[in-house]
């Protein structure tokens, strides 16, 4: 019997009669400790003051606010919930799209609207039921320690074999997050080989498309969507490694079909976004887009990308017509808030400048003119790095827009920071075949690749001075500038001091203007981090 007056719970719903109904409901079985919320907000603030071991959200909390889909994954990113904890979402709606939504951050379980204090205290039992018999490998889990989620999943196996099924999928996390690739590999093969599990098909899928099996990846994916058909993170799995080998045009179709079982996703919306105007489909490109504005507006996932996205959309689906009156106010829309909520990003600032002339060219070409200026001026300021996709689609717009030179000079930047990158070389090909941007990468890559090669040989001065040939010829790229800081902190556990340390410092000075959605950024943090705290 769940002891409930030892036990804390918070209610959030927009509605106080509800709010009041299961308060009563949680008296009368013995809760002592229940407090409430009325929106999201209030709901990641609790959480953020005090440790809950029941959270009963509310999915929709009215129009203009955080929904509990939302709510919740924020509290899983910021970690405000513990694995112990018990999450249920409530609605009283039952359509697909919110179903579907709600569940794709796997709440612990979810409750359709209106329930009994006996069916309440029934799901509660056997949720708790559940989690205090998995309670080592949840607190293992709270403390960020795979080797003691591993050791856990093996005690209670040993104690019941039948426990193992239950044990599967913290056992296979674990070993991810240890990059224990192989076993992981075939502990996965081996639970599929005896029963078709999703989650272990996607683990599956995303391990050996991480690893660059794409064919092993796309088969798993497809075997799984033979039976799973109604989960929508099997088809992003799919998507991926079908961008990855380049078809894209399937990628869409797939991401279509997972948009129309869940379309509250907003990574999804925009990625789908992206592919379509990649395949030149402008239509499904501003409807996935224009979803994820809408959407996106109270998430974590809002991105200044998908208004970016949306504006470029409507005007290549507007082509040589030009935007229509429902286009051009959702363009001037989506553009002054992109800008108005990111005021200190000079990128953002030039790409909406941009963007608006390329919308105003033919309509107004004074307006755009003064407008691409404006943009080249704080383009010539500006000492942040743009994406290389950024860089791309800003040089393109510059050209597009007479502003030559400048877009030149964006395209030669781009090959200077992002040069090791076969792919954007190529991209950037596609705009240019001037040699002196094309080839001036080559020598610095080929000095950069000795160096790798010397340092894992551990020929460490060998390599700081490969390093520093390669950053001379090219000195914004991200890479070249990393391997250099990385060469000089490597000293033996010595500690880096005097001119050393002012070079490593040095190095990632340069690049420390580089986008935090680049890969490469947590490497970047880690050695800044040491050289900073050295």
């Amino acid at each position: 019997m769940l002891a409930y007056n030892q036990k804390s719970f918070l209610i959030v719903d927009d509605f106080s009669d509800f709010r009041s109904s299961v308060r009563s409901m949680l008296r009368e079985l013995g809760v002592k400790d229940v407090d409430t919320a009325d929106t999201g907000e209030q709901a990641l603030k609790a959480c953020a003051q005090k440790r809950y071991d029941f959270v009963l959200h509310d999915f929709n909390l009215g129009d203009g606010k955080k929904n509990g889909q939302q709510v919740l994954e924020d509290l899983m990113l910021d970690k405000l919930l513990s694995h112990e904890s018990v999450f249920i979402m409530v609605t009283a709606e039952n359509s697909q799209a919110m179903v579907m939504s709600a569940l794709e951050w796997e709440p612990d379980a979810y409750l359709t609207k209106p329930f009994n204090r006996a069916g309440l205290a029934q799901r509660l039992e056997k949720l708790v039921q559940r989690k205090t018999l998995l309670k080592p490998i949840l607190q293992a889990l709270d403390k960020g320690q795979p080797m003691e989620v591993l050791a856990a999943c093996t005690r209670l196996t040993q104690e019941d074999a039948r426990y193992a099924p239950l044990c599967h999928r913290y056992k296979a996390e674990a070993l991810r997050d240890l990059n224990q690739h192989e076993p992981l590999e075939a502990f996965l093969k081996t639970i599929l080989a005896d029963r078709p599990t999703p989650w272990a098909f996607g683990a599956l899928g995303n391990l050996l498309f991480k690893r660059k099996k794409l064919t092993e990846a796309q088969d798993v994916y497809e075997r799984a969507l033979k039976t799973f058909l109604m989960l929508p993170a099997l088809y992003d799995g799919l998507a991926d490694v079908l961008v990855a080998r380049n078809e894209v045009k399937r990628a869409q179709q797939v991401l279509e079909d997972a948009v129309k079982l869940s379309p509250l996703a907003v990574r999804r919306q925009s990625l789908l976004g992206k592919l379509a105007m990649e395949n030149q489909d402008f239509d499904s490109a501003s409807r996935a887009f224009r979803q994820a504005v809408s959407q996106g507006q109270y998430s974590r996932f809002k991105n200044p990308e998908t208004n970016l996205g949306f504006a470029q959309a409507l005007i290549s689906k507007g082509g040589d017509a030009g935007l229509d009156a429902r286009s051009r106010v959702e363009l001037n829309q989506t553009l002054t808030d992109v800008a108005k909520d990111n005021g200190d990003d000079q990128g953002i600032q030039v790409r909406t400048r941009l963007i608006k002339a390329t919308s105003l060219q033919r309509s107004n070409p004074e307006e755009a003119a003064k407008l691409a200026e404006e943009a080249v001026t704080r383009l010539q300021s500006m000492d942040q790095f743009l994406s290389a996709d950024a860089a791309l689609s800003v040089a393109a717009q510059l050209q597009n827009l007479g502003q030559d030179e400048a877009g030149v000079g964006v395209l030669k930047s781009c090959a200077e920071i992002y040069g090791d990158d076969p792919q954007v070389m190529q991209n950037i090909a596609k705009q240019t075949d001037d040699p002196a941007i094309l080839g001036s990468n080559k020598i610095a890559i080929d000095y950069n690749q000795q160096g790798v090669r010397a340092y894992r040989e551990g020929r460490f001065v060998e390599a700081q001075q490969l390093f520093r040939q390669a950053l001379a010829l090219q000195p914004k790229n991200i890479s070249i500038a990393l391997n250099l800081a990385q060469g000089l902190l490597h000293a033996k556990g010595v500690p880096i001091t005097g001119a050393g340390l002012e070079e490593c410092r040095a190095c990632l000075r340069t690049v420390g203007h580089m986008p935090e959605s680049d890969v490469r950024f947590e490497r970047y943090q880690k050695l800044r981090n040491r050289a900073f705290g050295a």
